[in-house]
């Protein structure tokens, strides 16, 4: 198996970018700027007054010489904006993070340990704002996955395992394409697509799985050269001998999916904690996806060791 983690962060120390973290004042975050400069994987950022950098650079919002700059961006896209609103609004560290990265002032933008999830993609969505052709953020977990019984590992990329709750057709769509993206960046490998179901290919009949069957449509019209196939149970995505039983005709998927879409939440926050817990896989995530540039959110609980592996991973994407 190949060290995805080890390759990206090969990658990063060959041309090292800006990675701006607005949670300056937690010691995890501080932790992890001293390892990626130390170790040349990053140029970080740190944010807050009076914070520790751990010798990153360090930037006060309410001090900066560009919030000028900065408040003078946010309002232009919007036509009829209060300059004081966005002024008090861009002072905030996670809004100022998001601002650099709009500015090209930063590559990619981390944030998440003092932050709920919502709070980052909002930031996120008012600053940078979505990829073109992209309606709604997503997640995905890089899944590293031990080989066992003299099969080699494997990596996939499983999503929308932390943000969508019941995506409908072209919420999922959206999700099934920013992970194709994330697979090419990551992985090295061409997505191969699974819409993943209680169903294959028709074997049932239900409204949830008509959801799937037209996020593949859509799909199939927006990225027409994009390996992807549904709906499929995840024995069929996964296991060429079941896929050759139970998927009739050609399939550019069944059997050696990479990329594992789930249907709803519920299924990918489950199916992601079992193959952890059960086959022994890192987990390595949420990692948000689908903005015009790298945002990222991290477990309120991330270690150093946590937050290191997700900059290496932004940062092979930004």
């Amino acid at each position: 198996m190949n060290d995805v983690i080890g390759t990206c962060i090969a990658q990063a120390r060959a041309k090292p970018k800006r990675l701006v973290f607005p949670e300056g004042h937690d010691e995890r975050i501080v932790a992890a700027a001293r390892r990626l400069k130390d170790e040349g994987i990053a140029v970080p950022i740190v944010l807050g007054a009076g914070a520790s950098s751990g010798g990153a650079g360090l930037v006060d919002p309410e001090r900066s010489d560009r919030l000028g700059a900065y408040i003078e961006l946010y309002t232009a896209g919007r036509p009829g904006a209060n300059g004081r609103v966005a002024g008090r609004l861009v002072r905030k560290p996670l809004f100022y993070g998001g601002m650099m990265v709009k500015a090209g002032d930063a590559d990619a933008m981390i944030a998440g340990v003092a932050n709920a999830t919502g709070r980052v993609i909002e930031a996120g969505l008012m600053t940078v704002g979505l990829a073109e052709g992209i309606r709604a953020p997503s997640s995905f977990f890089l899944m590293v996955v031990p080989g066992r019984d003299g099969a080699p590992g494997r990596n996939f990329i499983y999503a929308d395992c932390a943000v969508n709750v019941d995506p409908d057709p072209e919420t999922l769509a959206d999700i099934a394409i920013a992970s194709a993206e994330t697979c090419r960046a990551l992985l090295r490998e061409e997505p191969r697509v699974a819409l993943l179901s209680f169903s294959t290919r028709g074997s049932a009949q239900h409204a949830r799985v008509d959801k799937v069957t037209r996020a593949l449509a859509l799909v199939r019209e927006r990225a027409p050269g994009l390996a992807i196939d549904g709906e499929l149970q995840a024995d069929a995505a996964l296991v060429p001998q079941v896929a050759a039983k139970k998927v009739k005709g050609d399939s550019p998927v069944a059997g050696r999916a990479n990329v594992l879409v789930f249907p709803d939440l519920d299924a990918g926050n489950i199916g992601y904690k079992l193959t952890q817990c059960l086959a022994g896989a890192r987990a390595i995530g949420p990692v948000l996806q689908g903005f015009a540039r790298p945002v990222s959110d991290l477990s309120r609980g991330a270690s150093v060791d946590d937050i290191v592996a997700t900059a290496a991973i932004v940062l092979a994407r930004a």
